[in-house]
């Protein structure tokens, strides 16, 4: 065993204290993932009456209430300081629009800890992917920040269908040690040290997805859904090449696996959200209807700020923001991207 590989051991020990920060779907996802490797979960619940629940029946009451969960092997607390403070590794799952607000009451130092986001979306405040928050404002260690990405829907995680993650992190010995925390029979991982391609690939697809839904919505079909996806892996490559250049292969299941899952797959929210816009949904009544959060919603506003600074060309990425927040018709927006398409 190499030198780097016994640090990363040393960071985790034999068998880490793990926690698992937010409730909804795909931290409920993770916690299956976790609890096949881990002796014990700490889980933050915000909501009192469903930790009452939880602990009741052994299953999330309101995100994939067909799991059953060994409650025996999980404490749960609706105070984030104690499972931070009970945690040597901490899984971060929330929606990036909540993050702040979840954490604005933590008063136990993460400096000492790693840290890993599930988040797929930025922090809207102020535009930064959740690894350069967790590290500029919350002081995580920059190589003890991971990255979870990957063409994978939390519905199919509880049906146990193969599925395949990306752990990323700066230090890849300890990405090793982090993707071995979720490997599991139906959990495929491969590791990455791209934590910054990876967080914004994440980021674009959702808008790629919303534009794959709003042109579903208006009756396009899958000869030009083929021509949309085609163009919007490029658009992300430019924009994640021109932000954090390094040699990156963005035909892996990391980039562009993940992006044709969240803009074809019937539980992708984003095309959901995008699909009811197509259809004359305005935005706030799509929102209102639907009982999850579409990330891309957020991110779309800011990506379009972040590329004041580049300038990168996405026309895929100015056409969505044209019609969240331009109010542009959907009809007359979609016509002048399919102009700019080959």
């Amino acid at each position: 065993m190499d030198a780097s590989a016994i640090k990363a051991g040393a960071i985790l020990g034999e068998h880490p204290r793990v926690g698992l920060i937010g409730s909804g779907s795909w931290a409920t996802a993770i916690a299956k993932m976790l609890l096949c490797n881990v002796r014990h979960l700490n889980w933050h619940v915000r909501n009192p009456k469903n930790v009452d629940t939880f602990r009741l029946t052994g299953r999330n009451p309101s995100y994939l209430s067909s799991i059953q969960f060994d409650t025996a092997k999980i404490t749960f607390s609706t105070d984030v300081n104690e499972v931070v403070q009970n945690s040597d590794v901490i899984f971060l799952v929330v929606p990036s629009a909540f993050v702040q607000n979840v954490m604005k009451d933590l008063k136990v130092s993460l400096a000492d800890k790693c840290v890993i986001s599930a988040i797929k979306g930025l922090i809207p405040e102020t535009g930064m992917i959740i690894g350069t928050w967790l590290n500029q404002c919350m002081g995580v260690p920059i190589d003890r920040i991971g990255v979870i990405s990957g063409p994978c829907h939390a519905e199919e995680v509880a049906l146990e269908r193969l599925s395949y993650l990306t752990m990323a992190c700066q230090d890849v010995d300890l990405a090793r040690q982090f993707a071995k925390l979720i490997s599991c029979h139906f959990i495929k991982t491969s590791i990455s040290d791209d934590i910054y391609g990876t967080e914004y690939s994440a980021v674009l697809k959702n808008i790629m997805a919303i534009a794959s839904g709003i042109f579903h919505g208006l009756g396009y079909g899958d000869n030009f859904q083929a021509v949309l996806i085609s163009n919007a892996i490029q658009e992300i490559k430019r924009f994640v090449d021109t932000v954090h250049p390094i040699p990156r292969d963005i035909k892996s299941s990391a980039y562009l696996g993940d992006l044709l899952v969240t803009c074809y797959s019937q539980f992708s929210r984003n095309r959901t959200f995008g699909t009811m816009l197509g259809k004359g949904y305005s935005v706030k009544a799509a929102q209102m209807e639907m009982l999850m959060v579409a990330e891309g919603y957020y991110a779309t506003k800011s990506i379009k700020a972040i590329n004041e600074r580049y300038q990168v060309s996405m026309p895929i990425t100015d056409c969505v923001y044209n019609i969240i927040y331009g109010k542009v018709s959907p009809v007359i927006e979609c016509m002048l991207l399919t102009e700019q398409l080959h």
